[in-house]
């Protein structure tokens, strides 16, 4: 119902003026303008053969093909069966303040996808310790339907979260999107970064946003006041920027959108990954010369709820000092 939203307000004069103002203006122009052909059915997000979804439906297609194999009921078990999966970071720079730091790690919820998703999540939530939550992107399925229902669906899920939330937007998501996702006590990163301090020490985490459709990204803006020795952690949707940010001094990275594959083949082996990085990047961690990063199978999936080999999970990564 409604009342678990708060009132957006995107239509008030100042609030893109202050989205400019994060995420940059051009940036800003270059993400309504792909929005409103987004609304009007002048683009689509496919590659390959999910291009055929300016002319069908592609994920009644696909539904349909599983439901003829007599898969579809194990495939939304698989879906629904979301999984913790720890991951441990060796950081050089990481100030002492910082050890044994958690992250929790949520991406590609695709909250509107179906209903049975937010208990779900909430379940596997149960008695995870951690320090923050962060969530890289796509927080709903249907890129030209409403948001609103993505977002009762997602503050559901928010209500059981404590401590500090970021994240970052997705591929999926509408920049209105903000105000909601705001108001449940997530700050959105936009081409930004905030310092976390702990004991007089800090640890920095900056977000961009989506560098897969909108290309609004902008990591040197989102740097820009981090002194360079700092430690830093990334949120950036797609793994597809690990190279500029190992270029620009990045630690950690923190990604999803591959949704690991999601449809794969027996032993995780990805058919699709919708990504342009090699394949060792498109699930699980991964190193790029001094860069560490990670990119998570999601949460929730896309398209269909449906997965094969390759489950769900919330990710709880541990920050450690040493020699990575």
């Amino acid at each position: 119902m409604d009342s678990v939203l708060p009132a957006t307000a995107p239509d008030e004069p100042d609030f893109y003026a202050g989205i400019g103002e994060r995420l940059g203006e051009a940036h800003l122009e270059r993400r309504l303008r792909t929005q409103q052909e987004l609304e009007a059915h002048m683009a689509i997000q496919g590659r390959g053969i999910f291009r055929l979804e300016r002319h069908i439906k592609m994920e009644r297609a696909i539904a349909l093909a599983f439901k003829l194999t007599g898969l579809y009921g194990r495939g939304h078990r698989n879906f629904l069966d979301i999984r913790l999966t720890e991951n441990r970071v060796v950081l050089p720079t990481l100030p002492a303040a910082f050890e044994g730091y958690r992250i929790l790690q949520m991406t590609d919820l695709h909250t509107d996808l179906d209903p049975a998703l937010p208990e779900a999540v909430i379940a596997a939530l149960d008695g995870i310790e951690y320090n923050l939550c962060v969530n890289t992107g796509d927080y709903r399925n249907r890129t030209r339907d409403c948001h609103r229902a993505s977002m009762r669906q997602t503050a559901l899920i928010y209500r059981h979260l404590r401590g500090e939330k970021f994240g970052v937007l997705g591929n999926h998501d509408f920049i209105e999107k903000v105000p909601d996702l705001e108001a449940m006590g997530m700050r959105i990163l936009l081409n930004e970064a905030i310092p976390l301090t702990r004991d007089g020490q800090t640890l920095w985490l900056a977000g961009i946003d989506d560098a897969y459709f909108y290309k609004t990204h902008d990591l040197s803006r989102a740097l820009r006041e981090v002194p360079p020795d700092a430690c830093k952690i990334l949120l950036s949707h797609s793994p597809q920027t690990y190279a500029e940010a190992e270029g620009l001094g990045v630690d950690f990275m923190l990604s999803g959108h591959t949704h690991g594959g999601q449809l794969c083949l027996p032993g995780g082996r990805p058919v699709l990954t919708h990504c342009p990085v090699p394949r060792a990047f498109a699930s699980g961690p991964w190193r790029h010369g001094r860069l560490q990063g990670y990119t998570s199978r999601g949460t929730g999936a896309g398209c269909v709820p449906l997965r094969f080999n390759c489950p769900a999970e919330i990710t709880l990564h541990t920050l450690t000092r040493g020699e990575g």
